[in-house]
């Protein structure tokens, strides 16, 4: 054997980030459970955490789209790719709208709480619907369009960072000769960003620690107790959802979901401790071009599905209407639903950016569909924090998902490459080609 063949000695499992974030999740709830007021004083090491990885992902977004977008041969591949990313992303949102309606409907997690809503504190949601104006259609498309040039680069709007680098990509691939110095500044930039991303990581167990010690601190385990059936309802149908929708899905592209899940598990760790998928965009952008995934097809895919492709989002969605309309003794016909589906399927897609995204999105939901009473918010208030953490889990795996599927129908996925990543070998050891995942993928630009 060669000595290069040769892998490097594993390091130790504690120096493993999956689990330092795994000991700071579970220190943190042991912490916010004994001591709550002093776990709810942890609140700025998670929220600091958050603000380190919102300062890096313009800059990551942006230097992966336009870098990929340049080097591409043909510029129509960007629409190909772009329309049958949506294409995607509309299907299995609107699916786990329906889901989460069914479910609903199966549940009844709502039933006999018979709930007034003339005594629910409607103060307690008067600040998430005033934010609800944020998603509607002409805020939202003129949310996409920014002030300058270079504004989004400095804030936290994804989908101005996202229009901005597509604009720019596709300019400087027209520019040709001329552009090759941008070009090859752009590409030898990403080097040193990523690098910074791998140092900022270094802080994801402080983060995780700080926020889930405020939350089980502020809200306690016992809170769980009273909306346990919606909260197990919603945990339940977000798994069979990963397992079954997405795994087929997965199953039918030739790789399996559970090995996609062990490939992540440091990220997954990551968006649980901060109920926040966004604090691993910048890994996960990383983890699928290592997983084979060509850098164009994640550039435009994952950013994109950050905005568009939020499964965990929508089942909470229907899911949480359809119990506040249960518990008030709401009766909704079938065309009040149909209402709320359509309109979920529109609000929805207006979530990226803002903070809270799934209940403000909910309440422009229900501010629009007036049958279900927007103050019946007020019930799943407390419990929506633990929710978060679903949602963001099921949103992120169902971007990797589709990160995968996508470049799989372009002729851009390197399936030896993928299968090693799951199967976790580590990088720069070649497996022997196994014919059921490995061949010569086409490439990237071909008709």
């Amino acid at each position: 054997m060669h000595p290069t063949d040769v892998p490097a000695a594993k390091p130790p499992f504690y120096r493993h980030l999956y689990f330092q974030v795994l000991a700071a999740i579970v220190l943190g709830a042991l912490l916010g459970h004994f001591q709550p007021a002093l776990g709810e004083s942890m609140k700025p090491l998670g929220d600091a955490f958050i603000k380190l990885v919102k300062m890096i992902i313009g800059p990551v977004i942006f230097l992966t789209i336009v870098t990929g977008i340049s080097g591409m041969a043909q510029l129509r591949t960007v629409g190909r790719v772009f329309a049958r990313a949506m294409a995607y992303f509309l299907f299995f949102s609107t699916l786990a709208l329906v889901v989460g309606l069914l479910v609903a409907h199966a549940v009844q997690p709502g039933a006999g709480m018979h709930v007034g809503v003339a005594d629910l504190d409607q103060s307690a949601v008067s600040g998430y619907v005033s934010k609800s104006h944020e998603l509607t259609l002409v805020g939202f498309a003129m949310d996409i369009i920014p002030r300058t040039l270079l504004s989004p680069l400095v804030g936290d709007n994804i989908l101005q960072v996202l229009f901005v680098a597509v604009l720019f990509g596709i300019a400087l691939a027209l520019t040709g000769e001329r552009g090759r110095p941008v070009a090859a500044f752009l590409n030898a930039l990403v080097a040193p960003v990523f690098g910074l991303v791998h140092i900022l990581m270094k802080a994801a167990p402080i983060g995780a620690f700080g926020a889930i010690a405020f939350t089980i601190g502020k809200y306690g385990l016992e809170v769980l107790a009273n909306l346990a059936w919606l909260v197990g309802a919603f945990y339940l149908t977000s798994l069979l959802f990963v397992l079954v929708v997405l795994g087929a899905v997965a199953r039918l592209c030739g790789f399996s979901v559970l090995k996609l899940i062990r490939y992540l598990k440091a990220e997954l760790l990551l968006v649980l401790g901060t109920s926040s998928s966004e604090s691993a965009l910048p890994s996960l952008m990383e983890k699928m071009e290592q997983a084979g995934c060509a850098k164009p097809v994640v550039g435009l895919v994952v950013p994109t599905g950050y905005s568009f492709n939020l499964d965990g989002t929508n089942i909470y969605m229907t899911l949480a209407a359809l119990f506040i309309a249960q518990a008030t003794d709401t009766h909704l016909t079938l065309g009040h639903q149909i209402a709320l589906l359509l309109v979920a399927m529109l609000s929805s897609k207006g979530a990226a950016g803002v903070t809270g995204a799934g209940f403000i999105t909910l309440a422009a939901t229900l501010a629009v569909v007036p049958e279900v009473p927007v103050a019946g918010m007020a019930l799943i208030l407390g419990v929506d924090r633990f929710m978060s953490e679903c949602r963001s889990l099921t949103n992120f795996i169902g971007n990797a998902v589709a990160t995968v599927v996508v470049a799989r129908w372009e002729g851009a996925l390197d399936r030896g490459a993928l299968a090693r990543a799951l199967d976790g070998m580590p990088t720069g050891l070649v497996a022997a080609p196994d014919p059921a995942v490995s061949g010569d993928p086409r490439r990237f630009d071909a008709d």
